[in-house]
């Protein structure tokens, strides 16, 4: 049985241009080899598996290798192999985790007077130096400052923070960086062809971000794929064995906050949870699923986006759905949500809450709706006078009655207002009918409300049925007010259904509503108020018709001035 060796050991760079990614460094290294400018130390740091020890082995077989070539090794040689295999005497690797104690820093120091027998330069390599103590730092310091010509030391570490910085001023520094997604998957195609792997590509753009910028990561799950699936490399076996979380998940939760359907919510985190997936995992992705979105939307371009070309199209469809306000919303919401899912013991029922909290989030462009609405009635409403026409009982009436405190509505409101509770009473001058032509959407409201409802039912059944048995209670400008006693219970689907109802009114009635529910069931006729922008010219009331009126008729009309503190409005 032929022995296997692992990819990572297989393909470990023999050379300077096989190491990945990292050209600033073979690069500099290479031209002072050229130069003969060899410090007489080095250390390399950056993350792991991204080539720091294979880097040094090149760099000690390149300056001791008799039959170098364009000052790489040639591998050929007796001393070229027996670096490789690790059986030079004069090239000596060190683990600085194990090795970290005084005692063996004494005893390399003390090596190091002794020249190299079968090599130009004895080379120590100490892998993950960090881990020395303070005091194995402090009796290397001596040897760093003044070695002997014919040595090098080279160190390694993932973790240069712990490094003195009197070790470090003593060294030649060279930062490694993290691989990309696309250098680990280009490297991997490569491996896979000249093994003769059949491979998906997707799939490979899998293990290469699963590997997190570090290459051996990359080889070591390409070796279990390759075992898993016979020799293939598809990307639905990539899912079953990393356990990877499908993207189009995180499509149906942006999905779901665009037509406000919180039920996804549960159906989502259910699916979730009973195929094994990890929460954190899948908030951490969701995160990097909302910042993928905002980068279209920022720039309108996916070359940010580290994803497949068809789901590059996704989320330049997707991206066009959410305003930039709205997906900084988003993204703050979940991070805050993905400290408190790592803080809690029932992680599946926050996520599941959390959920639907995003889901029914108010986007901005209501809240911008709602300001602005707002703004412009504090701008065009007339503050409502605390004068009153004085009567000879006026001091009385205001004790028995309440007081109208609303101050930013205007005396032609109030007016209005009454005159609508009033309509049914035997003052004439006080009807709508007689002093304003009520605007045609508003009349078709009030007539043609149930044939709007049933037009809801044949176009989304849940919310028709919870519409069913609704009552205008009062209308405010463009925002409707309906009551049922079932309506209550089922305030989610109105709520999370209220932009497809403003859209649905605005074609049936000629004009756009808001619709809420209403906390008290209509007395009689709809309370109708109209903001004086909104309202159609009002028919003057002329002295004829006020000497028609009664006596009785006058009286009424004087108290109902004087209870709402008004001008009159003739």
């Amino acid at each position: 049985m032929t022995k296997f060796l692992v990819t990572a050991r297989k393909w470990r760079p023999q050379k300077f241009e096989d190491v990945v990614g990292q050209e600033h460094i073979t690069q500099t290294l290479k031209n002072s080899i050229k130069s003969g400018k060899i410090a007489h130390a080095f250390i390399f740091s950056g993350p792991r598996g991204i080539g720091k020890t294979s880097t040094a082995r090149i760099l000690a077989k390149s300056l001791n290798c008799p039959n170098s070539k364009d000052y790489n090794p040639c591998n050929q040689c007796e001393v070229c192999e027996s670096i490789t295999n690790g059986s030079n005497i004069d090239v000596i690797e060190i683990d600085g985790a194990s090795n970290r104690r005084i005692d063996e820093i004494r005893t390399l120091r003390e090596s190091v007077q002794y020249a190299p027998s079968t090599v130009k330069y004895k080379v120590y390599i100490i892998d993950e130096v960090h881990m020395l103590t303070t005091e194995s730092f402090n009796a290397l310091l001596k040897v760093l400052e003044e070695p002997p010509s014919h040595v090098i030391f080279i160190f390694a570490t993932t973790d240069i923070h712990k490094v003195p910085p009197t070790i470090l001023s003593r060294c030649q520094r060279y930062e490694f960086r993290r691989l990309t997604t696309d250098e680990i998957k280009n490297h991997l195609i490569k491996i896979a062809e000249y093994e003769g792997i059949e491979y998906d590509e997707d799939a490979l753009r899998f293990i290469a971000r699963r590997a997190d910028g570090a290459m051996r990561d990359a080889q070591s799950l390409f070796d279990q794929i390759v075992v898993y699936s016979n020799g293939k490399v598809v990307l639905s076996e990539v899912k079953d064995i990393l356990n990877i979380i499908d993207v189009d998940i995180y499509f149906r939760v942006s999905d779901a906050i665009k037509k406000r359907e919180i039920e996804e919510a549960f159906r989502i985190v259910n699916e979730i949870y009973f195929n094994g997936w990890d929460l954190n995992t899948f908030i951490n992705d969701l995160i990097e699923h909302f910042r993928n979105l905002l980068t279209v939307a920022v720039t309108g371009k996916t070359d940010l986006i580290d994803e497949s070309e068809i789901t590059k199209e996704k989320y330049k469809s997707s991206a066009k759905d959410f305003s930039i306000r709205d997906l900084l919303r988003i993204l703050s919401f979940l991070s805050k949500t993905q400290f408190e899912i790592r803080q809690t013991t029932n992680q599946k029922m926050k996520l599941e809450i959390a959920l639907a909290q995003l889901i029914d989030l108010p986007r901005t462009a209501e809240v911008d709706e709602l300001i602005q609405e707002i703004r412009k009635l504090k701008k065009d409403g007339i503050p409502a006078t605390n004068q009153s026409t004085q009567t000879q009982n006026s001091t009385s009436e205001e004790k028995k009655s309440p007081v109208v405190e609303n101050q930013s509505t205007s005396a032609q409101e109030l007016d209005f207002q009454f005159s609508q509770k009033t309509s049914k009473g035997k003052t004439e001058v006080l009807e709508p009918s007689n002093q304003y032509k009520l605007p045609p959407s508003i009349e078709m409201v009030i007539s043609q409300w149930e044939k709007f409802v049933f037009q809801i039912n044949n176009l989304n059944e849940k919310l028709g049925s919870t519409l069913k048995n609704s009552k205008i209670a009062r209308i405010e400008n463009n925002i409707i007010y309906i009551y049922s006693p079932s309506l209550r219970q089922n305030a989610t689907t109105v709520n999370s259904n209220r932009e497809f109802l403003f859209k649905q009114s605005k074609e049936f009635f000629g004009k756009g509503f808001k619709i809420f529910i209403s906390d008290e069931p209509p007395q009689g006729e709809p309370l109708i108020t109209i903001n004086q922008n909104h309202l159609p010219e009002k028919k003057e009331i002329s002295d004829d018709h006020l000497q028609s009126l009664s006596e009785l008729d006058l009286k009424m009309r004087q108290e109902i001035i004087d209870k709402l503190k008004a001008h009159l409005l003739n």
